[in-house]
C-alpha cells in the first residue's frame, strides 16, 4: 500500500470514530444515571463493553468505507456512489439512536430509531456487496451488535 492510500484509509477511519464519537455527547453523561437506574433484561451486557465494542466497529466501518472509495474502476461509478450515500445514511441513523435513546432518554423512540438504523445498515451492506465484497463483509459484525441491541433496546422498553 503506498503511502497516500495508506493516509487515506487512515483517514476514513478516524473520521468514523470521530463522527462515532458524536453519539457519545448523549450517551456517556447517561450511563451511570439514565440508564444504571432502568431494568434491563438478564442479557444486557456490562457498561463497560459498550465502548471498546463501538470503536471496533468503528474501525470496520471506515476499512468498509476505504475499500468501497478505493474502488473506482468506471463499471462502479454509480453503484460506488449509491454505497456511499447509503454509508452516510445509516451513520446518521446510528448518530440519531443515540439521541433518540440516551439524548431523549426515550427506550421506544430508541427502538424505533433502531429499526431504522438496522435496515439502513442491511441496504448499505448489500450496496457495497456490489462494489467490494470484502467492505460488505466487513459490516457484518456491525449489523450482528445492531440486532442484539435491537433486541436489547425492545426488552428495556418492554421492561420500562
Amino acid at each position: 500500500m503506498d503511502k497516500k492510500k495508506a493516509i487515506t484509509l487512515v483517514g476514513f477511519v478516524l473520521l468514523c470514530e470521530i463522527v462515532g464519537a458524536i453519539g457519545s455527547i448523549f450517551t456517556v453523561p447517561n450511563i451511570s444515571t439514565w440508564y444504571y437506574a432502568l431494568i434491563k433484561p438478564f442479557f444486557s451486557p456490562p457498561n463497560w463493553l459498550f465502548g471498546p465494542v463501538w470503536t471496533i466497529l468503528f474501525l470496520l466501518m471506515g476499512v468498509g468505507l476505504y475499500l468501497v472509495w478505493e474502488t473506482k474502476q468506471k463499471k462502479y461509478s454509480k453503484q460506488r456512489k449509491t454505497a456511499i450515500n447509503w454509508f452516510i445514511v445509516q451513520f446518521g441513523f446510528n448518530l440519531l439512536w443515540s439521541y433518540l435513546f440516551f439524548g431523549l432518554r426515550n427506550p421506544t423512540f430508541g427502538f424505533i430509531g433502531v429499526l431504522f438504523l438496522w435496515v439502513s445498515i442491511a441496504i448499505t451492506i448489500s450496496k457495497f456487496y456490489k462494489v467490494n465484497p470484502k467492505a460488505a463483509y466487513l459490516l457484518v459484525p456491525y449489523i450482528l451488535w445492531v440486532s442484539f441491541a435491537t433486541i436489547l433496546n425492545y426488552s428495556i422498553m418492554v421492561l420500562n
